[in-house]
């Protein structure tokens, strides 16, 4: 299930796209109605990931640290929320085994698990921050 958290992100980013220029916390947090503390994590986050920069200055704050037609949905979910896999064994950037898990080579839900994921990271890797924007992105059904 998708975060409240990774949901503002999506929102915040999505604002900085429409803009096209940079934006304080204050403006985005107001114009996608975001709590403005909680808002602060979620760009700090977004900083050290990659995806936004900031300035400093009266023509400051945050902007996109790439094209919108260059950042997608899994970027910004991964930076986020980490690993796209609903299982650590299931993950390419995360894995480890499952807990209570008696053997990776025999598990009966860990291919399915990881078909999840990879139909996950396909979907959300084609929707770019611009093609949200315009209503368009990949039907893969």
């Amino acid at each position: 299930m998708l975060s409240q958290k990774a949901r503002y992100a999506l929102h915040a980013v999505l604002y900085l796209a429409r803009k096209g220029a940079p934006a304080s916390v204050a403006e985005i947090a107001q114009e996608a109605n975001i709590p403005r503390k909680f808002l602060e994590q979620i760009m700090t986050s977004m900083k050290v990931g990659g995806i936004v920069t900031s300035r400093r200055g009266p023509k400051g704050g945050y902007a996109l640290a790439g094209d919108a037609d260059r950042i997608n949905f899994a970027q910004v979910l991964r930076c986020i929320e980490g690993p796209l896999a609903l299982a650590p064994c299931a993950s390419q950037t995360a894995f480890r085994p499952c807990p209570d898990c008696k053997s990776i080579e025999t598990c009966e839900i860990r291919p399915i698990l990881m078909a999840v994921r990879d139909t996950t990271s396909l979907l959300l890797e084609g929707v770019t921050l611009s093609a949200a924007l315009a209503g368009k992105h990949r039907n893969f059904l």
